[in-house]
C-alpha cells in the first residue's frame, strides 16, 4: 500500500443508498467488537443529509439489536444554535433516524444545548466544553473518540468549520461559537479541528456530484484553511466514503477496493 493510502482511504459505493448502508454496516462491526470487549466507546455524530442518511440506515438495520449500547456514548461535532423544536437541529435528526431505535441510556447521549434552553450562545459553548472535559483524559479535555463521522459540504466544510474563517485554525479551544455562518442557520456551535482529529477513526461521507470538487481538493492536499475536509485526519484511520457520482475524477490507485 502506498504512503498515501496508508493515511487515507477512498471507498466507493454504487450510489448514495448503498453508501449509507455500507458505512452503517462497518459502524456496527466496529461498535460490536468494542462492546464485546467491555470497552467504553465514544462516537462523534454529524448532521446534514449525508450524516443523517447513515444514521437512517443504522436505525433500520437489524444489527442495531445485537449491540450492547450500555457503554456507548454519543456526541455531536457541531450543532445549529436554534430552538429545540427546530427541525434543523442535528440532534433532532439523529434521534429520529437512529437514537430512538436503540436501547442507549439517556445519560450516554450528549446533545449541545438548544437556543431556548435558557443559556446564551457563549454559555452553551462553555457548557459543552465542560461536559466534554468531564469525560476527558489526562492528556486532553475531551473523550477518546473511537469514530468521528463527518459530512462534507460542497465548499469543503466539516462540522461548522468553514473555509477561510478563524474557527478552522483555532487550536486553543475544544468548542467554539460560530456566528454569521455562510450556510444557514447563522448561529452554530462546533468542535474544533484538534478535537475532531484526536479521534481514532475519522469517517467522511460524501455522496453526490456536488461533492466531487471538495473530494478532489481534499485528496490533492489542499490547505485545510481553504478546504477544511483536507485537514480531517484520524489518529489511526481516515476514510472517505463516497458514491460513484462523487468519485468522478478520483485516480483508481487511490481507491481501496478491500476496506
Amino acid at each position: 500500500m502506498s504512503e498515501f493510502r496508508a493515511e487515507k482511504r477512498v471507498v466507493v459505493s454504487p450510489d448514495a443508498r448503498s453508501l449509507a448502508e455500507g458505512v452503517a454496516r462497518r459502524f456496527f462491526q466496529r461498535i460490536s467488537s468494542r462492546a464485546a470487549e467491555g470497552k467504553t466507546t465514544h462516537v462523534l455524530l454529524t448532521g446534514g443529509t449525508a450524516g443523517t442518511s447513515v444514521l437512517q440506515a443504522a436505525g433500520e438495520s437489524p444489527a442495531r439489536h445485537e449491540v450492547d449500547w450500555s457503554n456507548v456514548h454519543f456526541w455531536w461535532g457541531d450543532e445549529r444554535f436554534v430552538p429545540s423544536d427546530d427541525p434543523a437541529r442535528n440532534e433532532t435528526a439523529a434521534r429520529e433516524a437512529f437514537l430512538s431505535h436503540i436501547d442507549v441510556p439517556a445519560r450516554n447521549v450528549h446533545p449541545i444545548a438548544a437556543a431556548d434552553a435558557g443559556r446564551s450562545h457563549d454559555q452553551a459553548v462553555s457548557d459543552y466544553a465542560a461536559e466534554l472535559a468531564g469525560h476527558g483524559t489526562p492528556e486532553q479535555a475531551w473523550p477518546r473518540f473511537s469514530i468521528a463521522f463527518l459530512g462534507v459540504g460542497p465548499d469543503g466544510h466539516i462540522a461548522s468549520l468553514f473555509p477561510d474563517r478563524s474557527e478552522i485554525g483555532d487550536t486553543e479551544n475544544s468548542v467554539l461559537a460560530v456566528r454569521d455562518s455562510p450556510v444557514p442557520p447563522s448561529d452554530r456551535i462546533t468542535l474544533t479541528r484538534p478535537v475532531i482529529n484526536s479521534s481514532r477513526r475519522v469517517w467522511l461521507v460524501l455522496p453526490g456530484t456536488d461533492k466531487a470538487s471538495a473530494l478532489g481538493l481534499a485528496l490533492a492536499g489542499a490547505s485545510y484553511h481553504s478546504v477544511p475536509a483536507a485537514g480531517a485526519k484520524g489518529r489511526k484511520q481516515t476514510v472517505f466514503f463516497v458514491d460513484e457520482a462523487a468519485a468522478q475524477g478520483v485516480p483508481e490507485e487511490l481507491i481501496d477496493p478491500e476496506f
